[in-house]
Parts: structure tokens; C-alpha cells; sequence
């Protein structure tokens, strides 16, 4: 009997995210190779060039900082995609960059998944992130075994575009999220009302969410190592700023140019948390 041969992936993108999946997909015996624009060689299965990778990987996963980031790494690879080949998005984006790159990659004869994804670092690291996946539900099937090394739970969003404004949507709620637990962490503490005493009243009331127990221990120890990053944050909010119809959201406006308050206040690259440090 003629064993089949086992599909390899490669990632593209070794920031927090893609270097701890890329740990994980080799630990599983499934990674091809690692590429980053800043090189990193003591990486999993470092390439030199993203075209190494391309080549040696049936499926090439992205994730990489914006939409400019995307388009410059996809127009290196694109000579190596064509039929077999298989794009997994990863990066946030806006739906109008996602048509541009779909268009790009199937133009190629290879096949394109958008998928976004949630859980920051901590959900990376125990293999629990979560996707929302924008794409042909037969593919999604087809990449489960990848899946399966990193996450527990895939939610299908419909096509490229909604997977795109769907991830975006959900950092509007947590930039927004955030920011109101800062300041009122920060009223009370004002007040002379312990953290002990807040954060315990917080968590027996309705306002208590996945996000505020995430950044609990970080807004009591000042801890601004970046499970998500300010500037990636930013980034995200001048996206969904970007989306047609959505220009004039007030609370979007105001956390847009909050973060950007804390990336020029020199936050950019610590924790998103660290818009707390713009309260005194």
C-alpha cells in the first residue's frame, strides 16, 4: 500500500503568534519551514526567503502586521503558488484588502482562506485559539489537521469579506472594553479603593468579561509585556475606521485616537493594556 504523503505548512510571520504555532506545528511533525521580515534564524525550520517557504509547504500560512505587510510577502510567493497550493490569511486586515489578496492568490490556481483569529498569546501557547474562518467550508475541512494543532474552536463566518469585519469588530469591542476598565480602575483608585476591593466587586458583576480577568493581573503589577500589542491594536482600529459606513462611529473615534495617543507616547510595542499609563 502506497502511504500518503502528509501536507506541511509554513508560516510567514514570526511575531508572538506565528513563532508559538510554528513551535507547536513542529513539535506535531508538520512544519515545512519559517520566514520574517526581520530575520530570525534560531526559528523553527528558518527559510531565508518567504520563496523557500512556499516552495516546501503545501499550505502557507500569513501573519504578518497590516495589509502592506500581506501584499509584500504575497507578491514575493506568488511565482511559487499555482494548483495544490494553499493561502491560510491570518493577519487582520479590512475586507476591501482581503477581495485584492483572494483575487491575487486564485489567480494562481492555488486556494485562499481568510482566517483571523482571537485568543492572544496565552490562547496560543496552550493551543486554544479560536478562528473565524471566511471561506469554502470543503477547504476548511481539508486544513482541519492544522487547525487541530493550534486551536478548539473554528467558527465559519461566511466568505473572505465577513470573516475580515467580523475580526474586526470584535477588537472594536475589547479596545473599547479595555479603556473603560482603565478608567475606572483608575476612578476608584483615585477614590482610595484597593484593587483587592475592585477587582472583586468587578467579578460578581455584570461589567466582569473574558477580557477584564485576561488583564486583571496586568493593570495590578503594571505589566505591559504584550499579549497584544498596542500598535497592532491601533492598526486594528484605523481598519475598521476604514470600513465603508463605519467612518462616523463615535466609540470607535474615540479608542482610534486613544491608541494612537499611546503609541505616540512611546506604548507601541507594550500591551494595549498599557493605555492605562495615559491615566497617570
Amino acid at each position: 500500500m502506497v502511504k500518503q504523503a502528509i501536507m506541511k505548512i509554513g508560516i510567514l510571520g514570526m511575531g508572538i503568534i506565528g513563532r508559538i504555532w510554528a513551535g507547536h506545528y513542529q513539535t506535531d511533525g508538520m512544519l515545512a519551514g519559517t520566514w520574517n521580515r526581520t530575520p530570525q534564524p534560531d526559528a523553527p525550520a528558518w527559510c531565508d526567503t518567504p520563496e523557500a517557504v512556499a516552495e516546501a509547504a503545501d499550505v502557507i500560512q500569513i501573519v504578518v502586521a497590516d495589509p502592506p505587510a500581506v501584499e509584500s510577502v504575497l507578491n514575493r510567493i506568488l511565482p511559487k503558488l499555482g494548483p495544490g497550493k494553499i493561502v491560510v490569511q491570518s493577519s487582520t486586515i479590512d475586507p476591501a484588502s482581503s477581495d485584492k489578496f483572494h483575487s491575487l492568490v486564485t489567480g494562481t490556481g492555488a486556494r485562499y482562506l481568510e482566517a483571523p483569529f482571537t485568543g492572544s498569546k496565552p490562547g496560543a501557547e496552550t493551543r486554544k485559539t479560536v478562528y473565524y474562518l471566511g471561506g469554502d467550508e470543503a477547504l476548511i475541512a481539508e486544513l482541519k489537521p492544522f487547525f487541530d494543532v493550534v486551536s478548539q474552536v473554528r467558527i465559519r463566518i461566511g466568505d473572505h469579506r465577513q470573516a475580515c469585519t467580523l475580526k474586526l469588530a470584535m477588537n472594536l469591542n475589547l479596545a473599547v472594553q479595555l479603556e473603560a476598565l482603565c478608567e475606572s480602575l483608575a476612578m476608584v483608585r483615585r477614590s482610595g479603593v484597593s484593587d483587592d476591593i475592585y477587582f472583586n466587586v468587578l467579578n460578581s458583576n455584570a461589567a466582569c468579561s473574558g477580557l477584564t480577568k485576561l488583564k486583571e493581573p496586568k493593570l495590578r503589577n503594571a505589566d505591559w509585556s504584550p499579549q497584544f500589542s498596542t500598535k497592532h491594536m491601533a492598526k486594528d482600529m484605523r481598519l475598521a475606521s476604514s470600513i465603508n459606513g463605519c467612518e462616523d462611529f463615535p466609540v470607535l473615534d474615540a479608542v482610534r485616537h486613544r491608541l494612537a495617543e499611546a503609541e505616540r507616547a512611546g506604548f507601541a510595542d507594550e500591551d494595549f493594556a498599557a493605555v492605562m499609563k495615559l491615566l497617570g
